[in-house]
């Protein structure tokens, strides 16, 4: 059993995550032969990385990030900060020869993800990307399905990511609504899952055209170091400066038509994420809150052919790893702790090439991204360089 030093950026609730992954991992991947050793906390909020080390037991807490990335006996880093600080700590953990977990998106731009990915290429170190939808067992027995012609050839396809974190007009202006901070909005924070799922399960994508809006314009100005949930009345307000919405029609290199949309304030829906992919033989549906099922319709009847529900079960995915049948429910946590797996696995060595997100994955989706966005001023088509 190697036990492999490690450090968490960002003392949040996704940093929380983490941890809690790398404390796991061991509970459901024995084989693996790797130990988490939690070493070292970075954030500059003292209460959140005092918390950290009374609550997962880390051995020391910095203030300063680069404090922790220069400590010689962590081995990997994990980067859950807010999205503005990404790249620059994802490039500084890279160049210090650290293998590297970092959340989605990895950058603003794609030029700050293409520099994140050099610097871990370069420095021959191990990356993975947070986008753990991929990884829930039912999604990888919807790829299965899909690749293997099960349902025939794709025909079309709808993936949407709908929720209300930011439905409330006195929701506070915190840095996710800023473009130096935030990025573009809905696009960094969600559109980006349903970019990767959409490569992940039906190939790459060949051209893009789209329509945004934002719904809020301005929001009430936040009195301290709060949550994107945290509701505010009266005082001051300020300019939302990204996009709460977005709608997208792709075609993928294979020529089927893919509908995505995503919102952060659909009243009514709490992360009503998801997917329909339809085939000439029949479909596969998965929903994300009934993240154990799927539906499926496969045969040769074409016209009244049944949908049925399928439960994910052992040999789908991971799913054997944390429960022993069919019907017993995984959790999102559980999600994160199969990609610290896939992660750890590449580490030591001791694991071939996973379903987990790398850096060239990261750097895909931010081209992507970018063109979605492009083509929404623009109002017009855009081609997506081949891969």
């Amino acid at each position: 059993m190697r036990t492999v030093g490690v450090g968490v950026v960002g003392a949040g609730w996704m940093g929380r995550v983490h941890a809690a992954s790398y404390s796991r991992l061991t509970h459901h991947y024995p084989d693996l032969g790797v130990r988490a050793r939690l070493l070292a906390v970075a954030d500059p909020v003292e209460e959140l990385r005092l918390e950290a080390v009374q609550r997962f037991g880390f051995e020391r807490a910095h203030e300063d990030w680069r404090e922790l990335v220069a400590d010689p006996d962590v081995e990997v880093v994990s980067v859950t900060t807010p999205t503005f600080l990404h790249a620059e700590i994802g490039e500084a953990v890279a160049r210090a020869g650290k293998n590297l977990w970092i959340e989605k998106p990895v950058g603003l731009a794609p030029a700050d993800t293409q520099r994140v990915g050099d610097a871990v290429s370069e420095a021959g170190v191990v990356g993975r990307v947070g986008f753990n939808y991929r990884l829930v067992p039912a999604v990888a027995r919807a790829r299965s399905l899909v690749r293997s012609g099960s349902i025939g050839t794709v025909t079309h396809a709808r993936f949407r990511l709908l929720t209300d974190y930011a439905a409330h007009p006195g929701g506070v202006l915190s840095w996710r609504f800023e473009d130096a901070r935030g990025g573009d909005g809905v696009v960094g924070d969600l559109v980006s899952h349903g970019v990767d799922l959409v490569r992940h399960l039906l190939g790459e994508v060949e051209r893009v055209v789209a329509d945004s809006a934002v719904f809020i314009a301005s929001r009430p100005l936040p009195t301290g170091a709060g949550s994107h949930y945290a509701v505010a009345e009266g005082g001051p307000v300020g300019k939302v400066e990204n996009l709460d919405y977005l709608s997208a029609l792709m075609r993928t290199h294979a020529g089927a038509p893919v509908q995505l949309e995503a919102s952060r304030v659909a009243v009514g829906d709490q992360n009503n994420y998801g997917f329909e992919i339809r085939g000439t033989r029949g479909s596969v549906a998965w929903d994300f809150r009934r993240m154990g099922e799927l539906w499926v319709s496969s045969g040769e009847d074409y016209q009244n052919q049944p949908l049925t529900l399928s439960l994910a079960g052992p040999g789908d995915g991971d799913y054997g790893r944390f429960q022993p049948g069919a019907g017993i429910a995984m959790s999102y946590d559980d999600t994160k702790v199969a990609e610290c797996a896939d992660l750890m696995a590449a580490v030591v060595g001791t694991g071939g090439p996973g379903a987990g997100a790398t850096l060239p994955d990261a750097v895909a989706a931010a081209e992507i991204m970018a063109a979605l966005k492009d083509s929404a001023e623009s109002q017009s088509w855009r081609q997506i360089a081949p891969r």
